[in-house]
């Protein structure tokens, strides 16, 4: 039975104090840069004042709002996105040359930008990668903090719960969300640290096992070999700065990920659940790999804005994740399509186009981009996660002298 009470504003605060604490764990004096969707600034309010109370610096707070977002490209040619204004890539770049944490509140409308050319919002994002380069290169090589976390709003939460409306669903959403965060307890940071050590021991066999590749099939027809770099590394649930601050990039996660081999990936890969991209719904879609690039795809729904995304720059046709993920799952368990690719990711096996993961391979972290690329780990203005995890999912590592361990079996570990 969904549980539509209104949440209190102690278990909210908690949240709010495990999201600062635990998640961007923020530091003495340290500045944060905060979005939150406009509708959520009730919860925005809590996550400023417990980092406040946890001796943070300044915070600074950007609202978005899907309507004027969707208004913007309702009324504006192409060509008006192809440029950023100066001052909004210099207020992410400067904090993050200052050494902010960043704080990501995820509650948009999938649906936001429905009805939008998505060449548009395809040109804007690419664009602002670019201006905001010294941001992405301090989150991507392991300087900043950062963290994306769910916050229920009314229309996220009338299309994850169809039945409720107003109130209701928010609420619904508000216990979700506090459930597959691990937040709905007494104690979320000491359910975070027990989380922390699950993670811990499937990292140990996985990276101990040096695989050359892994095998996915399962009845929807995928049949994908995914070559791995020489030296990759298996990370997941946490991450360090390098300069030894541990934070949990996303909460809710469920994931062990690792960067595959840009140029090894052969065969075809069929997605298990919805992708929400550029405020649309992408159904039923696939990909035919070949030398490690997309070759072929199609979709039900949404393949114009399949083809938008890969179309990026050359790394959108090519992987940059691999991330194995149960079928127990809180996410996964709790029976609901999020719509959101921060839920859905952890409640199925999923991978990535884009951009790979520098602390995916061993002293990735001390590498250029130029260096990384020259061992297979991609780069990309854009990393975007699809889901493949089925209930019959099987996934084969094999060793470099050919021997095969069954890594996954019907969707969840088979060790």
């Amino acid at each position: 039975m969904v549980n539509t009470e209104a949440v209190s504003q102690e278990q909210l605060r908690k949240y709010a104090e495990l999201l600062v604490k635990k998640g961007a764990h923020v530091q003495e004096d340290q500045k944060i840069y905060l979005t939150a969707p406009i509708e959520a600034a009730p919860f925005a309010h809590l996550v400023v004042e417990e980092a406040y109370k946890a001796g943070s610096g300044a915070v600074t707070v950007v609202y978005d709002d899907d309507v004027l977002t969707k208004l913007t490209y309702m009324n504006n040619p192409l060509e008006y996105f192809d440029t950023v204004a100066e001052w909004q890539a210099e207020r992410a770049n400067s904090l993050a040359r200052e050494g902010a944490a960043f704080i990501f509140l995820e509650g948009s409308d999938p649906n936001a930008l429905k009805g939008v050319d998505p060449k548009k919002p395809a040109l804007a994002r690419k664009r602002r990668n670019e201006a905001y380069k010294d941001y992405r290169e301090r989150i991507d090589f392991g300087h900043n903090q950062w963290l994306i976390a769910g916050v229920s709003t009314p229309k996220w939460a009338e299309m994850v719960f169809p039945e409720l409306k107003g109130e209701d669903a928010v609420n619904a959403l508000w216990h979700a969300i506090l459930l597959t965060a691990r937040a709905d307890g007494d104690n979320p940071i000491a359910a975070w640290d027990e989380h922390k050590k699950n993670f811990d021991e499937h990292k140990e066999f996985l990276n101990s096992q040096k695989f050359v590749k892994l095998h996915y099939t399962n009845e929807k027809g995928t049949d994908l070999y995914v070559g791995l770099p020489e030296k990759h590394l298996w990370e997941g649930g946490g991450a360090e700065t390098d300069g030894g601050v541990y934070f949990f990039p996303n909460m809710p996660t469920e994931e062990v990920y690792t960067s595959p081999h840009r140029a090894k990936t052969e065969g075809i890969v069929y997605s298990a659940l919805p992708l929400v991209y550029s405020g649309n719904v992408i159904k039923d879609f696939w990909f035919k790999f070949e030398s490690g690039k997309v070759i072929d795809f199609g979709a039900q729904e949404g393949a114009e804005v399949l083809e938008q995304l890969l179309a990026t720059d050359d790394g959108a046709k090519h992987l940059g994740e691999c991330a194995l993920v149960p079928k127990e799952s809180p996410i996964r368990q709790s029976g609901k399509l999020f719509f959101s690719t921060l839920y859905d990711e952890n409640a199925s096996c999923h991978l990535a186009v884009g951009m790979g993961f520098p602390d995916a391979y061993d002293g990735g972290l001390q590498m250029s981009k130029e260096e990384l690329l020259s061992e297979g780990v991609n780069d990309s203005a854009t990393h975007v996660d699809f889901m493949i995890g089925t209930d019959d999912l099987n996934i084969v590592g094999i060793k470099a002298d050919g021997t095969a361990v069954q890594i996954f079996k019907n969707g969840t570990w088979a060790y």
